[in-house]
C-alpha cells in the first residue's frame, strides 16, 4: 500500500483543510454579496419613497428635481427636502432600530417571537401617549411638542427595566421574561383601553391614530437623535456579535467560552430599550418590523451575528422604506397609517422566504 492510500495521510488532510477554507471563503462572499443587494434595494426603496405622496408633481419631475436636473417651485422644493426627505430618512432609521432591538431580543431570550412588540415596549409606549393625549400628565419641564414623544418614550424604557430586572432577578429564567413580557402587553393594552373609555372623541381620534403609527411626526431634530443612537448602539452591537452568536448554542456551552451571560443579556436590553423606545416614541406603534426583520436576515445569513445583525437592520429597514412608500400610493390624495403598511408588506415576503427556504433544504 502507498502513502498516497493510507487512511489519514498528510496530502489527504490538506485537501480536507483547503476544501473546508474554499468553502468558508464561498459563505463569506454569498452573505457579502446578500448585504450589498439589500442596500441596493434599500437605496432604491428611499429614492421610491422620496418621489412618491400626494401632490401635483409628477414621480418623474419630482426625481428630477431631487437631484437637481428640474428646476422646483418653492412649494415643490417645501415638500421635497423638508416633508418627504425627513420622513423618508425616519423610516429607514426607525425600520433598522426596531429590527436591531428585535433580532437581539431574539437571540439573548431564545425566543423567536420577542420583539419591542409582542413583549409590551410598544404597548407601554402607547399607554403613556394615552396619558399625554388624553389626560394632559407628562414629564415636567417637557415641551409642549415633546410631551408624547417624552411621554412614550419613558414608557417604553421603563417596560425594558423591568424585564431587565427580572433577568437579574435570582431564579428569572428566560421564560420567565417571556411570560412577563406577555403579561405587560395585557396589562398595558388594559390601561390604554381606560384611558381611551374616558377620553373625548377628539383625544380618542388622536390617540388610535397615534398608534397606528405614523411618519408625519417626523423632522430633522427627531432625525438626528435616531442617528446618533443607531450610530452608537451598533458599533456596541456589532462588538459582541460572537457572545450572541455563541448564546445561539446554549447558555451553558457560552459560559464554557468564558461569557458573562447574565451582564451580556444586561446590557443587549439595555440597547433594545433605547432603540424601541426612541423608534415608537418618535412615530408610534410599529409592530411587525422588530419580528419579521429579524427573521428575514435568519433567513439568508444565518445566526453568525457577524452578519445577522448588518442583515436585520438593512431588512429593516427596506422593509420599513418600502411600507413608507405603500402608504401613499394606494389611496389617491391619502396618507395612510406606515403601521398598516409594515403587515402588508412584510408577512407575504415572510411567508414566501419560509417556503423556499425550506424547498432549498
Amino acid at each position: 500500500m502507498t502513502s498516497r492510500e493510507l487512511p489519514g495521510n498528510p496530502e489527504e488532510g490538506a485537501g480536507n483543510a483547503r476544501a473546508l477554507i474554499a468553502g468558508y471563503d464561498t459563505r463569506i462572499k454569498r452573505r457579502l454579496f446578500i448585504l450589498a443587494a439589500l442596500a441596493f434595494a434599500l437605496l432604491a426603496a428611499f429614492v421610491l419613497d422620496l418621489v412618491t405622496g400626494p401632490s401635483s408633481m409628477s414621480m418623474g419631475h419630482a426625481l428630477k428635481g431631487l437631484f437637481g436636473l428640474a428646476d422646483l417651485s418653492l412649494p415643490q422644493r417645501i415638500i421635497i427636502f423638508d416633508v418627504r426627505v425627513p420622513a423618508a430618512l425616519t423610516a429607514i432609521l426607525v425600520g433598522a432600530a426596531l429590527s436591531l432591538a428585535g433580532a437581539e431580543m431574539q437571540t439573548v431570550l431564545n425566543n423567536p417571537l420577542a420583539s419591542p412588540f409582542t413583549l409590551g415596549v410598544s404597548s407601554a409606549a402607547s399607554l403613556g401617549a394615552a396619558l399625554a393625549l388624553v389626560l394632559g400628565l407628562g414629564i415636567p419641564g417637557v415641551p409642549p411638542d415633546w410631551i408624547v414623544s417624552g411621554n412614550a418614550f419613558v414608557f417604553a424604557f421603563a417596560s425594558v427595566l423591568l424585564l431587565q430586572g427580572m433577568a437579574r432577578a435570582r431564579g428569572a429564567g428566560v421564560e420567565t421574561l417571556v411570560l412577563v413580557g406577555i403579561a405587560m402587553v395585557f396589562t398595558f393594552n388594559a390601561l390604554v383601553a381606560l384611558v381611551q373609555f374616558v377620553a373625548s372623541q377628539d383625544a380618542l381620534q388622536q390617540l388610535v391614530f397615534w398608534t397606528m403609527g405614523s411618519l408625519g411626526r417626523a423632522s430633522w431634530d427627531k432625525l438626528a437623535i435616531l442617528a446618533l443612537l443607531l450610530i452608537i448602539l451598533l458599533p456596541l452591537s456589532l462588538r459582541d456579535a460572537w457572545k450572541l452568536t455563541a448564546l445561539r448554542l446554549g447558555e451553558d456551552r457560552a459560559r464554557s467560552f468564558g461569557i458573562n451571560v447574565v451582564r451580556l443579556r444586561f446590557v443587549s436590553l439595555l440597547r433594545v430599550s433605547l432603540l424601541a423606545g426612541t423608534s415608537v416614541a418618535f412615530v408610534g406603534t410599529i409592530g411587525f418590523i422588530g419580528l419579521v426583520g429579524p427573521h428575514i436576515a435568519r433567513l439568508l445569513v444565518g445566526e453568525d451575528h457577524r452578519f445577522f445583525l448588518p442583515t436585520a437592520v438593512l431588512t429593516g429597514a427596506l422593509l420599513m422604506s418600502l411600507a413608507s412608500a405603500l402608504s401613499k400610493v394606494l389611496a389617491t390624495g391619502v396618507v395612510l397609517p406606515v403601521g398598516i403598511m409594515t403587515a402588508l408588506i412584510g408577512v407575504p415576503f415572510f411567508v414566501f422566504l419560509i417556503f423556499t427556504s425550506r424547498e432549498r433544504a
